[in-house]
């Protein structure tokens, strides 16, 4: 009989705020190590974790992007292990209490809704560097404030799982919590997968795969591990519970250590910290600020253009938002902008994270589709104009006459 697999995912992503989760230390990428640091931060005696306002907003602004209820009162817990970067010996995290519960998104390919159990805050552990003469430890990502946003285990393939990734993605890219940039690390995923026989119900055993930071990746590393116990099972064995690692070399994972159950990191309330409580008034404000997410925005944009334009103008918040600047000026109709946009400024667009610089101003660009819609000159020529005015602050008009381009 086939086999279906059954995947689960928690995604890390690092909220974008300027200080850590509990103290005030920056949370900037690419410092000298152990610069970013504090007494709090280090695990040093005595030193009492106070957690930001703004962690707290963005927390919510995530929870209610997802879908998710958000818990009125939740609590702050010590998640106990041992290793060289996390100096306290816990993690702060959160365990019975999360922030918020219950959530979904849909995946767009396929209308398919993918539950999410639970969203809680918590905070980064530091990096251990490995080299050729021995290891060493970076505490300035230690304290950084993140989301785990926990899945349920609705998800049957390597794909699923990969546009699941990428739609968790732009919805907290567009809400503005988290920059989503997976080479620093600041959007990563756990991913559980066991198999099982079609049609049963039961799960079966399951392993993790670890801090995978790319899409690529872990549509590879699940496809292999999928195939891997399939052969497993298919061959009389049994999976073996535990924990793996991905080596993009050899395309292949690898065993890391046996897995652990929660009873392995005793959870306990943090009695430095007073329970969580979030004001109806603050959710309020919150659900008034958060913004039209991508997908909602691809259905509108597809009334404008294609399918294919419409993706390009949401792939970035400021991508949309430089189209919307440039159509609310009304010099051009929506099919003309948006198509310049995806066919020719974004080649030019830069992205650092959640920000993003254009080669021409909205109004450039607005006044610029304008003379083409009045016959002033052609599509063609709109290109060249354009071309002279990147990086400008010079009218569209007073290019196209420096050029002698005026159609008669």
């Amino acid at each position: 009989m086939a086999h279906e697999a059954v995947i689960g995912l928690e995604v890390h992503a690092q909220l974008d705020t300027a200080t850590k989760a509990f103290c005030a230390c920056a949370t900037s990428f690419g410092e000298a190590p152990n610069t970013n640091v504090c007494p709090t931060c280090l695990g040093l005696p005595g030193a009492l974790p106070v957690l930001g306002a703004r962690v707290v907003e963005l927390a919510a602004l995530t929870g209610l992007a997802l879908g998710c209820s958000l818990r009125p009162r939740s609590r702050f817990a010590r998640k106990n292990y041992f290793y060289p970067d996390l100096p306290k010996g816990y993690q702060i995290s959160q365990y019975d209490d999360p922030f918020a519960y219950d959530g979904a998104l849909e995946l767009e390919s396929s209308g398919k809704t993918i539950r999410i159990e639970r969203v809680h805050v918590e905070e980064d552990a530091g990096k251990s560097v490995h080299g050729t003469r021995g290891s060493a430890v970076d505490l300035n990502r230690s304290g950084v404030p993140l989301v785990e946003i926990v899945s349920q285990p609705d998800l049957r393939s390597a794909k699923e799982a990969s546009e699941y990734l990428r739609t968790v993605r732009e919805i907290l890219m567009a809400a503005g919590v988290c920059d989503g940039d997976l080479e620093q690390g600041n959007f990563r995923c756990d991913a559980n997968v066991s198999i099982r026989r079609v049609g049963e119900t039961t799960l079966g055993t399951r392993v993790e795969l670890k801090n995978i930071n790319s899409f690529r990746f872990v549509e590879k590393a699940l496809a292999y591990e999928i195939e891997r116990q399939t052969m497993v099972v298919e061959s009389g064995g049994a999976v073996a519970r535990e924990t793996r690692g991905w080596d993009e070399e050899k395309g292949a994972s690898f065993p890391m250590r046996g897995k652990e159950d929660s009873a392995d990191y005793r959870y306990f309330p943090d009695p430095d910290l007073p329970p969580l409580v979030i004001p109806d008034a603050l959710v309020t404000e919150l659900r008034a600020r958060l913004p039209e997410l991508p997908r909602e925005k691809r259905r509108r944009y597809r009334e404008l253009a294609s399918d294919a334009v419409a993706q390009a103008l949401t792939q970035h918040p400021q991508v949309s938002a430089f189209f919307e600047a440039a159509l609310a000026l009304g010099l051009a109709p929506a099919a003309r902008i948006a198509n310049f946009v995806a066919s020719e400024v974004l080649r030019d667009a830069t992205y650092d994270g959640l920000r993003a610089t254009f080669p021409v101003s909205a109004a450039q660009l607005a006044e610029l589709c304008g003379l083409v819609e009045g016959g002033t000159i052609s599509g063609k020529q709109a290109k060249d104009v354009y071309a002279a005015m990147r990086g400008k602050d010079d009218a569209p008009a007073a290019v196209v006459a420096s050029l002698g381009m005026a159609q008669m």
